[in-house]
């Protein structure tokens, strides 16, 4: 063989030998290359004008704390020698639209192009993510900071690609907002919905309304989640200290800190339903005009009215003045104004509605609800905003420009297409991120099941509507069981990053196995960034199936993985399993005579791996019946 022929063979296996970069989403195009760049003290950020250089200065930022280098951002008019380059494009380039970036690094430099500044910003979260995991930590890192040789053409599939966090159920203080904008924004995301109001509390501050926050913002304290069940209910003269509220100043600063990583804020106030907290601060706002306290997390759909009264002026006065400070805190084009799971009976019975009902010419309650929608959407208009709703806002007929978040299945999303509206696809069986995530024995209380692989396999098209008229998808936290900020993050990652990459990336790119692979990779990243993230994909999964003996009904045990590569070993007899116990097969197991518990836990490369579970049989056959 020639001697050259064979040095390509060499080059070409000593490349595909190169480890390909754990970049979540994954790009729409990568090519590695031999070789690295290098940052060192001598590394300068070159930018070229005032848009480049806002991002140039936010990358030295980040750089700062963990390399300890402090790299002077130079505005450069000539052609880049050395250093890594921030550059919008002079003519843009079609296929990389307003978020795309070209990547490119080699030994001597990284250019990173783009048609705006927003793509300039996920080309530098594309350059973290090849840094090692500890560019994410807060202090500095004795390390060599080497980038990879790489090119990189990226650009989204969708314009919405966003999370949802509900503060109402337990409320978050500015900082862990902010946190949690600063970690979507990693991920490509580019909208925050900011659930600020519901039955258990009211967020925001309204000037010349101070009882919203006074009373609206507060409830009696519980410890424990309530997501169906039953709390007590407020005792007289019980003292409503929980809860907490945004001001207007806090608001400024959150929604500044999410422009600066090009995240819109999309702020939710939740009406006609979901309304106790305003209700409980405006009690003449309702049908009933009962007091009520703000509820602590009870059952009382059907049994409180929660709903506000659709025939009553005042209603729409007070609405328009809160929408009016909503509209001037939030610079983005929409206010969601929820619309979901009212509770029509009070409607029904409430004079003030049916008159409404009767001048109209509005058939039944559904209609008084399109009505509700239909004017809610006008204020909106007259303060420059257009209205998003969950997928409720169908019934009775669409208001004219309204955008539909679909959450009950894609079946809202296909209608309000259907009829030439906005779509953001959120359906509860792919997106609901409070669902517990691995194992429902040791996971933290919820309800319903919502594997990785689930958030994975979400496809936001559906067939058989203009793909047009599908702006994105978008991730919910719902806070019934999420108490805090720590246990948000664990109940979005490494879901979120499913999500992420379900609405950045190619659909034709998917491969869950491969994402795995990136996942693991990324749980060091949150390590260093001290952001609590769950590993509940290394846990085996236990369930039952029937098995009959004669007149009796037992049962046998199964146990499945999430990812591969696992092997799962476990014992009945109350001792703890290791590698040297039996090995599951994959065929039910059936339960040993005398047994009371099983034991089981992962190991991979003969290393335990994740949580050991311990179940009582009990527990198995209680699930079972």
């Amino acid at each position: 063989m020639p001697k050259h022929l064979l040095l390509i063979i060499v080059l070409i296996a000593y490349i595909n030998c190169i480890a390909q970069p754990k970049i979540i989403p994954q790009p729409v195009s990568m090519h590695t290359s031999p070789g690295y760049f290098s940052i060192n003290k001598q590394t300068k950020v070159i930018v070229y004008g005032a848009d480049s250089k806002k991002v140039g200065l936010f990358l030295s930022s980040l750089l700062a704390a963990p390399t300890g280098y402090k790299l002077p951002v130079i505005n450069q008019k000539a052609t880049a020698t050395t250093g890594i380059v921030l550059k919008l494009n002079y003519t843009p380039k079609p296929d990389l639209g307003d978020e795309g970036y070209t990547f490119t690094s080699t030994k001597r430099n990284i250019i990173i192009t783009a048609n705006k500044p927003q793509g300039l910003f996920y080309g530098i979260q594309t350059l973290m993510q090849l840094l090692p995991p500890s560019i994410e930590g807060h202090k500095f890192v004795k390390a060599k900071w080497k980038v990879p040789a790489v090119t990189i053409i990226d650009y989204p599939r969708f314009g919405w690609r966003g999370l949802m966090l509900d503060v109402s159920r337990h409320f978050f203080p500015k900082e862990v907002i902010k946190d949690y904008i600063n970690q979507l924004a990693k991920y490509k995301m580019n909208s925050f919905h900011w659930h600020l109001t519901d039955d258990n509390g009211w967020r925001v501050e309204i000037k010349g309304l101070p009882q919203l926050t006074d009373i609206g913002a507060w409830r009696a304290p519980r410890e424990g989640p309530f997501l169906f069940v039953s709390h007590e209910d407020t005792e007289p003269g019980e003292k409503a200290t929980y809860g907490g509220y945004y001001t207007q100043d806090d608001i400024r600063e959150v929604v500044k800190y999410a422009q600066e990583r090009f995240v819109t804020i999309v702020p939710e106030v939740d009406v006609p339903a979901h309304s106790m907290a305003l209700i409980a601060s405006m009690p003449n706002l309702s049908c009933t005009g009962l007091q009520y306290p703000v509820d602590v997390g009870t059952p009382f759909y059907a049994k409180k009215d929660n709903v506000l009264c659709v025939g009553n002026d005042s209603t729409y006065l007070i609405l328009d003045k809160i929408f009016t400070q909503i509209a001037q805190l939030f610079p983005g084009q929409y206010i969601h104004m929820g619309g979901d799971e009212a509770y029509k009976g009070f409607w029904e019975k409430c004079p003030k509605c049916q008159g409404l009902a009767k001048r109209e010419g509005l058939k039944d309650s559904h209609e008084l609800q399109s009505y509700f929608v239909k004017r809610v959407e006008k204020i909106l208009q007259s303060k420059g905003k257009k209205l998003i709703g969950w997928d409720e806002i169908l019934e009775g007929g669409l208001a004219p420009e309204a955008t539909v978040m679909s959450w009950r299945g894609m079946k809202g999303g296909i209608a309000a297409a259907k009829q030439g509206h906005k779509v953001v696809m959120s359906p509860s069986d792919y997106v609901y991120l409070d669902m517990y995530q691995g194992n429902h024995f040791i996971e933290p209380h919820s309800f319903y099941k919502l594997w990785l692989s689930d958030c994975y396999s979400f496809e936001p098209v559906p067939d058989s509507v203009d793909t047009n008229l599908i702006l994105g998808g978008q991730g919910n936290l719902w806070s019934e069981a999420v108490p805090n900020g720590r246990h948000a993050m664990y109940m979005t990652w490494p879901r979120g990053m499913a999500l992420a990459e379900v609405f950045w990336s190619p659909r034709g790119k998917r491969d869950y196995d491969e994402f795995v692979t990136r996942v693991e990779a990324h749980f060091k990243r949150f390590d260093a960034a001290n952001v609590k993230v769950s590993r509940s994909i290394y846990e085996p999964l236990v369930s039952v199936e029937p098995e009959v003996n004669g007149s009796d009904t037992t049962f046998k045990i199964k146990i499945s993985n999430q990812i591969k590569g696992l092997s799962t070993y476990y014992s009945f007899d109350t001792t703890d399993p290791d590698n040297f116990y039996p090995c599951y097969n994959g065929f039910p197991l059936s339960i040993p005579r005398g047994a009371t518990q099983l034991r089981v836990i992962n190991y991979r490369d003969e290393k335990p791996i994740g949580r050991q579970i311990n179940i009582k049989l009990h527990d198995l056959d209680i699930r079972l019946h």
